[in-house]
């Protein structure tokens, strides 16, 4: 996905920059933040909390990417769903895609995606012999959509 141009990004509130296109600091955070803390991703980290049963949400996402930013805002950083992580005890792991890294291109090609936005719920085991098989949901997020998804996957 392209870049937005400065001018819309910062029309529809997603980022300042300055002058010259650089983003300003805490501009995109400056929005609201209230939502779940993320971990950041690694394979490892996420290996461990799968074998732990634990239920995972990652967010594979880029600076770059509109939607991914605009999911966010919207869905991501709400109260709502860091009230939901927190009731079923999700981990929250933001996989940073923004310099495209091999470890991160690797998972991306395990779902057949070869760029973002990505968002996959890894359901607790929950006494189960085998870890269940993640969940992804749709590429455009509500509270809705991550609540539902987690209530059903986690229950």
């Amino acid at each position: 996905m392209a870049p937005v141009e400065p001018e819309r990004a910062e029309r529809i509130g997603l980022r300042k920059r300055d002058q010259r296109g650089t983003p300003q600091a805490g501009a995109a955070q400056s929005a609201s933040t209230s939502g779940p803390s993320a971990e950041a991703f690694t394979q490892a980290r996420l290996d461990q909390l799968i074998a732990d049963g634990k239920p995972v949400f990652v967010n594979f996402t880029a600076a770059w990417c509109i939607t991914c930013l605009v999911n966010e805002r919207v869905a991501l950083r709400s109260p709502a769903v860091a009230e939901a992580f927190a009731r079923q005890g999700v981990v929250y792991l933001k996989a940073d895609w923004t310099n495209r890294s091999a470890e991160i291109a690797s998972v991306l090609g395990s779902f057949g995606r070869s760029g973002v936005p990505l968002y996959v719920i890894y359901p607790a085991r929950a006494g189960k012999p085998a870890a269940p098989e993640p969940r992804v949901l749709p590429q455009i997020l509500s509270e809705g959509t991550i609540i539902d998804a987690i209530d059903k996957e986690i229950l």
